[in-house]
């Protein structure tokens, strides 16, 4: 029997651990059989959560304040990263940039891994990164004459790389925060697991094939009224990199403004913008489409930081991490392993990070690791397993045009490796460092 306000209740109080368990299988039920929208499934998901805690009146808040913070956190920067894409793929500056890539590597494939992998953090969304780039991978399998499933898994690949180890990308900038972690030591370390994996993925992706990259060419690409030089090309892109690197190592209040992610993101959106001011009414469409693209993004986001927010409050992570600690698991594996089992029953990347350091948080003076190693290992679950309830999967599918079972094959079993050998980079890094 528990009280409320008073009063005896009988809704029953279960254990954490049961809680979460339940809760997730009820999300997996709701995303992959219901085929409800993620958004519903996470908030009906929290919202069973209080009740099972006993707890529904207090869930209510906990789940508008859970929602909240995540959209104070990324409705900037994923709409400002959505804005560059959009416009950039219009104005013909995406294409410039390609075509000097694919010039300078000479190998098509791996260029657009790099693509990928350079462009999923600018745009603060993989799906985009790889939806602006996914009609250069079908010209690639076309002129190159190699199935079209290779060279979008060597795009896809390359944009889950980066967008879930490198900060500032969602996926870790929620939990660096969070867990006030040294963002420099991130930044490093994420670059050292998160380029090596890449090329693992771009080798995954070509295992199957015996191909002369450097046959392809590339016919040179004219800038369009929008993008009058290179610079309006790369500027954008590059500038809020910079920024943000830069108030990362520097103190100074000035640059420490203009280095945070949203203010260094408005930038490049509004340089992107002047430059592409010649096509009017047009540019105004653009936007539109991508604050609307955002605001789909941000509306998942809002229902991962809810669920995040219930299972906190019923103490599921200390439970869970009681019961990984009595495993006497090596302790590099138990972020790693509670990112796992999030990742695979709720399919968001991003929903992944901002639930799980409100798991481990409890247990983490009992794992005796460095903040940015149980960071970086989180990380690392989040490449398994993404299946039928990610929506990434289904786009990958359906622009690859892929059937599922080769969509299986190409995107969860090559994010299954990168993750494994990602979590054993780690490893080597924190022997190193540590």
């Amino acid at each position: 029997m528990l009280r409320f306000k008073g009063k005896e209740t009988n809704i029953i109080h279960m254990e954490p651990l049961l809680i979460f368990l339940l809760a997730l299988i009820l999300v997996l039920i709701l995303t992959t059989y219901v085929r409800l929208h993620p958004f519903l499934s996470l908030v009906l998901a929290s919202l069973c959560i209080g009740i099972m805690a006993g707890r529904p009146e207090e869930a209510l808040s906990t789940i508008s304040s859970g929602m909240g913070k995540v959209f104070s956190q990324f409705a900037i920067i994923i709409t400002a990263g959505s804005i560059l894409g959009i416009v950039l793929e219009k104005n013909g500056g995406m294409a410039i940039i390609a075509s000097d890539l694919i010039k300078v590597s000479k190998r098509p494939l791996l260029a657009l891994n790099m693509l990928g992998f350079i462009f999923a953090v600018p745009f603060m969304c993989s799906i985009l990164a790889f939806v602006v780039f996914s009609p250069l991978a079908k010209d690639v399998s076309r002129r190159s004459n190699i199935p079209a499933g290779i060279a979008a898994t060597s795009l896809v690949l390359g944009t889950l790389a980066s967008f879930g180890l490198l900060y500032p990308s969602p996926a870790v900038i929620s939990a660096a925060t969070e867990m006030h972690v040294d963002i420099a030591k991130v930044f490093f370390m994420g670059l050292v697991i998160a380029f090596p994996i890449s090329i693992l993925g771009y080798r995954y992706a070509t295992r199957s094939i015996k191909m002369k990259e450097h046959d392809y060419v590339l016919e040179a690409t004219s800038l369009s009224k929008g993008s009058k030089s290179r610079a309006s090309a790369y500027i954008p892109i590059c500038l809020p990199i910079l920024l943000i690197l830069a108030g990362t190592f520097f103190t100074h209040p000035l640059i420490a403004f203009i280095g945070d992610p949203n203010v260094a993101l408005l930038i490049g959106v509004l340089l992107c913008l002047v430059w592409s001011r010649s096509y009017g009414k047009e540019l105004h469409e653009w936007i539109e489409k991508a604050i609307r693209r955002s605001g789909i993004v941000l509306l998942d986001l809002c229902g991962g930081g809810a669920l995040g927010a219930t299972f906190t409050m019923t103490g599921a992570g200390e439970a869970l991490g009681k019961m990984f600690l009595d495993l006497a698991l090596p302790t590099l594996l138990i972020p790693f392993l509670v990112a796992v089992a999030v990742q695979t029953v709720q399919g968001s990347r991003v929903v992944t990070m901002l639930v799980v350091p409100s798991l481990i948080m409890p247990i983490f003076p009992q794992l005796g690791l460095p903040a940015e190693i149980s960071l970086l290992s989180m990380a690392c679950g989040t490449f398994l397993v993404s299946h039928v309830n990610d929506p990434f999967f289904w786009i990958f599918r359906d622009l690859a045009e892929l059937e599922t079972g080769e969509a299986l094959r190409y995107y969860t079993f090559g994010g299954i490796l990168m993750g494994l050998a990602g979590l054993l980079l780690l490893g080597c890094v924190y022997v190193i460092m540590f």
